[in-house]
């Protein structure tokens, strides 16, 4: 369900975006075809959101390797990968077009492997947050530069399909994730990283050898110490929520992890509205669509955190389920997502308008987990759970996309690129805050019925926040079709 596209843009918006590049790069070299480097950069996406899935699935086997890791730390291996994601995804999106774009995502794809064999070799959970951190850094690099050579390597008249295929491929790479990972448990929880290290090295040779020169231009270079702000303040803030179960809400450690996250956030937005150079322009917000899109994102982001969070969380802990079952069990949901947006989603917002399709994908995404939370028991139930998975997994379809491309149409060329990572950045920290406060939520329950009704209680209120999202949905997008 991790999709990273931008599928349902027009063409005419494709044909318009100043690239300052175009496909006369991949001619001058002759070395790959516009089909060969869609392969390879969608090498990139697929590790990617591969990763998310798997890693999701992994997570009790780490907690039962790294004896004594609470829910608590074991939520840093996915929120230590968003935040980084989120802040360095618009940082890394900016500063690489001043430098070659298959170089740029040549070194992303070499860094994410590197991480992903660090992480394998991880001896505690906090040298496996570290690891994931840097692995987010990789993956910040190749999503944005996979974008550019995808884009200077075709004609504008096959722009938006080979968009459409980047997507789609990165969905099915998520839809696999758990069945993957499911396997690769059984052997042991360092295979879903090992997996990654031959897929990359053979990514960064196939690339070396055939991507198009892709120069770069002369544009500022982003704020470094914005990004840092805003990593800061998210972290802070999730930290402050995941402790508060434990320490107390009015406890010195969470108040104090508030009002860093406070004051780094409050500076971080008054960079962007002073500086000449801003992180994130403010000429976005001046866009009512764009200002929906990224309101609507934020809620329906952080019920899907939750979500991944909870349901492998669910099924291996209160169920005793294996890794491979579990996998089974989620691997519909996902599978949905690609299915709905490329058959469907394009041909519903052209009849009804993307507010309605919208509504109906966060009614759909957020009726999965109200599904679980009235029928989900102690004894396992295989069919509620694939229900509700695919209940969410057409929500996602119909949502995700149809968001994405209000977003960008909405935005003037010059805009586009930084546009789309702001969003992106919208959805990775609430992504990170929505798994925060799941892990808040259902706490630490002594007892098979206290631990129920604490994900019953989650999956309600997780609910409740996607839904919200209806609200900027209806003021801000209603009247766009």
């Amino acid at each position: 369900m991790h999709l990273n596209g931008m599928d349902r843009m027009s063409d005419v918006e494709l044909e318009t975006m100043d690239l300052r590049t175009g496909s006369a790069f991949a001619l001058q070299r002759g070395a790959a075809t516009p089909n060969q480097v869609l392969a390879i950069v969608c090498v990139g996406i697929c590790l990617a959101n591969l990763d998310l899935f798997i890693v999701n699935v992994g997570l009790p086997n780490i907690a039962r390797d790294f004896r004594g890791a609470s829910l608590e730390d074991l939520s840093w291996v996915l929120n230590g990968y968003a935040i980084a994601y989120a802040a360095l995804l618009v940082f890394f999106g900016r500063l690489v077009e001043r430098y070659r774009r298959n170089a740029s995502f040549l070194l992303g794809v070499a860094l994410f492997t590197a991480a992903s064999a660090a992480c394998a070799a991880a001896f505690n959970v906090e040298t496996l947050v570290a690891f994931r951190v840097v692995q987010a850094a990789g993956a910040a690099l190749m999503t944005p530069t996979s974008l550019g050579l995808l884009l200077a390597s075709f004609a504008p008249d096959r722009r938006a399909g080979a968009v459409r295929t980047w997507t789609a491929i990165g969905g099915l790479a998520a839809a696999l994730g758990p069945l993957a990972g499911g396997v690769l448990v059984t052997i042991s929880w360092r295979w879903i990283f090992i997996v990654n290290v031959p897929i990359g090295l053979v990514a960064i040779l196939i690339g070396w050898w055939k991507l198009p020169e892709v120069p770069g231009h002369d544009v500022p270079r982003p704020n470094s110490w914005a990004a840092l702000l805003v990593t800061l303040g998210i972290g802070a803030l999730s930290f402050g929520i995941v402790k508060a179960s434990d320490w107390g809400w009015a406890s010195a450690g969470v108040i104090g992890s508030f009002a860093v996250a406070l004051v780094t956030l409050v500076a971080f937005v008054r960079h962007c509205v002073g500086s000449k150079n801003p992180f994130v322009d403010p000429a976005l917000f001046k866009v009512r669509a764009f200002t929906g899109a990224s309101l609507v994102m934020a809620p329906y982001s952080a019920g899907f955190g939750a979500m991944l969070l909870s349901v492998a969380l669910w099924e291996q802990t209160a169920w005793g389920w294996s890794a491979l079952k579990t996998g089974l069990a989620i691997a519909p949901g996902p599978l949905c997502v690609p299915i709905t947006s490329l058959l469907f989603a394009g041909r519903l917002i052209a009849r009804f308008g993307a507010a309605s399709v919208v509504t109906s994908g966060v009614i759909l995404f957020a009726g999965g987990l109200i599904v679980w939370a009235s029928m989900i028991g102690v004894e396992p139930d295989m069919p509620t759970i694939v229900g509700g998975l695919v209940l969410v997994g057409i929500g996602v379809g119909l949502t995700f996309p149809t968001l994405m491309g209000v977003s960008a149409g909405s935005l003037p060329p010059n805009l586009f690129a930084t546009g789309s990572g702001v969003v992106n950045m919208i959805r990775q920290a609430a992504l990170a805050i929505g798994v925060a406060l799941f892990v808040a939520i259902i706490g630490t329950p002594a007892t098979v019925s206290e631990r129920v009704a604490a994900f019953h209680r989650g999956w309600w209120i997780m609910a409740g926040v996607a839904l919200l999202g209806l609200v900027p949905n209806y003021f801000y997008i209603r009247r766009r079709r």
